[in-house]
């Protein structure tokens, strides 16, 4: 079975929470000072990786409240196409900018949970079904729940990775 595949609807969430449950924990002890200091073995601050976890959750969510209500969408965002995605993720980091380190994860904690609400609202036809959106497009094996996976239980077990690689380099970071 891929790593994206689940047995239940059920099993997607509790595998979204306790990963996002780590990944946040991570964050604990880090100085807000030191929110946006870029080092060379890490790609992203941490600010910037709780910036673009809200960012795709929301995205994702909007595509699916779009689609539902009859509206036209444009994926992955207006203005932007799948190979440009850098410009994208710099409107994320630009939106929550001027965010402390604590006032992100709040947010984070009320996206990730709003994510697993809209999930639990979702039958398992349209969760494991291929085509049950339009959005998700008609590439075989990429029912929502991949979609669902690729944009919170996978960037949360990665990002988990990498602030822990960004606090061993720069362990006075930690109050």
């Amino acid at each position: 079975m891929a790593s994206y595949e689940y047995s239940s609807r059920q099993e997607l969430m509790d595998t979204i929470h306790n990963l996002y449950l780590l990944l946040d924990a991570e964050f604990d002890g880090i100085n807000n000072t030191y929110k946006d200091r870029r080092i060379p073995e890490v790609d992203k601050t941490p600010a910037e990786i709780i910036a673009y976890q809200l960012g795709w959750l929301e995205l994702v969510r909007n595509w699916d409240k779009s689609e539902r209500e009859g509206q036209t969408f444009s994926m992955p965002a207006p203005g932007y196409k799948w190979n440009e995605l850098g410009g994208l993720y710099q409107s994320f980091y630009s939106k929550y900018a001027e965010y402390s380190l604590s006032e992100l994860r709040g947010i984070f904690r009320q996206s990730e949970q709003d994510w697993l609400d809209w999930i639990g609202t979702l039958t398992d036809q349209e969760l494991f079904t291929q085509g049950a959106r339009q959005w998700t497009g008609t590439k075989e094996n990429w029912p929502m729940a991949r979609w669902i996976h690729i944009n919170s239980a996978a960037p949360f077990k990665s990002f988990r990775a990498k602030i822990r690689k960004w606090k061993k380099h720069l362990p006075e970071a930690l109050a």
